[in-house]
């Protein structure tokens, strides 16, 4: 499948370049760099929309998580509760990226909460994402939580490692 250079594309580079450190915080400081790194990424040969949507869209992840610390209501979900997807977001991921999903949550990689801002980010995104691209979002959400040193750890070896199957 070819996949067209996207916004999805420049959070990759920025999460390869300036987001996969030990430091804690570096969204904002790749926010605070916004200028420089744009420049480069210019000269790279990404589209200036697609820049601008990118950082944009790590802005709202930074806002979108401090207001899901002060709603509760999600911390309150059941265990033994299904989420249903919408239509929105069916058309946003296909079946085998809600089975991963599923997966994830299943496994105790995923919690409701991470689940419930990792859609938000894709509907945010407002294109169809494929697996891989998805697991990308996945990564890049998970960085920007404190604690989740293990649970990226298993991230990358899900999107490093092609041979890795998981129950629909």
């Amino acid at each position: 499948m070819i996949i067209k250079q996207s916004v999805v594309d420049v959070l990759m580079f920025l999460f390869e370049r300036y987001l996969d450190d030990e430091e804690t915080n570096e969204t904002s400081k790749v926010t605070d760099k916004r200028d420089s790194i744009q420049l480069r990424l210019e000269e790279m040969g990404f589209h200036n929309q697609d820049i601008n949507q990118a950082f944009d869209w790590l802005d709202d992840l930074a806002e979108v998580q401090a207001d899901m610390q002060d709603n509760q209501e999600l911390l309150a979900i059941k265990e033994t509760s299904i989420r249903i997807y919408s239509k929105e977001e069916k058309q946003l991921i296909d079946m085998e990226s809600i089975g991963f999903l599923n997966f994830l949550e299943q496994s105790n990689i995923l919690t409701s909460m991470t689940r419930e801002l990792i859609l938000d980010r894709v509907v945010a995104l407002g294109h169809p994402l494929d697996a891989e691209q998805l697991k990308w979002i996945i990564m890049i959400v998970l960085h920007t939580r404190p604690g989740e040193e293990n649970t990226i750890a298993l991230m990358e070896d899900f999107i490093f490692d092609s041979t890795i199957d998981y129950i629909h």
